[in-house]
């Protein structure tokens, strides 16, 4: 039977052990202080120094489905970093913690920057999640952007939590491709709750980045660069899946909003 670690183990219990960005409290979701270069950096360095570590990329979504889960809070303030992928997010950090973040920590975009630094450092990525046509596309893409990059695997899983001998074979493959990187695109919260259960069993860099194998496999449009800046992807994406995203967008951005008033609040008062 698999055994299920109730605690990721810090990088001094694991290998040789690597620098990651502080952290600072978002409804109880511990977010990184960080930026593209640095995070992009801090992957790179645990994945040549072969020290297992998971990444996480949180948009308004993520922090409010963690921050009313207790068991996913839990799982996620153990991982080694996550990043602020939304830009309500990044001003929620500027805002209550005085961060001074000028920008976000956009999924897409730092999947793109880890696979470009990968290339150029020779370490092998993984690609695990959404479907064989999307993972086609998106290797073949990836490939156009950066040929010098290696793809050690791609697999697309089923629907459904692995048995215990499936995910026995999914560990053995990861480490027999020779994978320094492991992306995982299953969407919040599965991909977190995966990267948290294989955390002390992959022995690379796994990082989670949600619906960028889409993105990049040109499955699904990416916002506009004006609205991306102003906050408003979650608008594009509403206008174009409205029946699949309307309770995720309308319901959590108000909740989130109410969240922010009241640690507005709170911190007013504590003063």
């Amino acid at each position: 039977m698999i055994e299920i670690p109730t605690a990721i183990p810090s990088n001094s219990d694991r290998r040789p052990q690597c620098y990651w960005p502080k952290k600072v409290d978002v409804f109880g979701v511990k977010i990184s202080v960080t930026n593209y270069d640095e995070l992009v950096e801090c992957v790179v360095d645990s994945a040549i120094a072969g020290a297992p570590a998971v990444v996480s990329l949180f948009a308004v979504h993520a922090v409010i489905t963690a921050s009313d889960d207790s068991d996913l809070l839990r799982k996620v303030n153990t991982f080694d970093a996550i990043g602020p992928d939304g830009q309500p997010v990044r001003w929620a950090m500027n805002w209550l913690h005085r961060t001074k973040l000028v920008d976000r920590v956009y999924g897409p975009e730092t999947t793109l920057r880890i696979c470009g630094a990968a290339a150029d450092r020779g370490l092998p990525i993984y690609l695990y999640g959404s479907t064989p046509s999307v993972l086609e596309r998106l290797s073949e893409n990836l490939i156009s952007k950066y040929p010098t990059l290696k793809i050690a695997g791609c697999e697309s899983p089923p629907f459904r939590k692995l048995t215990e001998q499936e995910s026995d074979e999914l560990v053995e493959r990861v480490h027999k491709s020779g994978a320094k990187i492991f992306f995982i695109g299953l969407g919040c919260p599965k991909q977190d709750h995966f990267a948290f259960e294989y955390a002390t069993r992959l022995k690379c860099v796994q990082v989670a980045v949600g619906a960028a194998f889409d993105f990049h496999a040109g499955t699904k449009s990416i916002a506009p660069a004006w609205m991306q800046k102003r906050g408003l992807e979650w608008l594009f994406r509403l206008a174009a899946e409205p029946r699949r995203l309307w309770k995720r967008y309308l319901i959590t951005n108000s909740i989130y909003v109410f969240k922010l008033f009241r640690a507005t609040l709170a911190g007013q008062n504590s003063q």
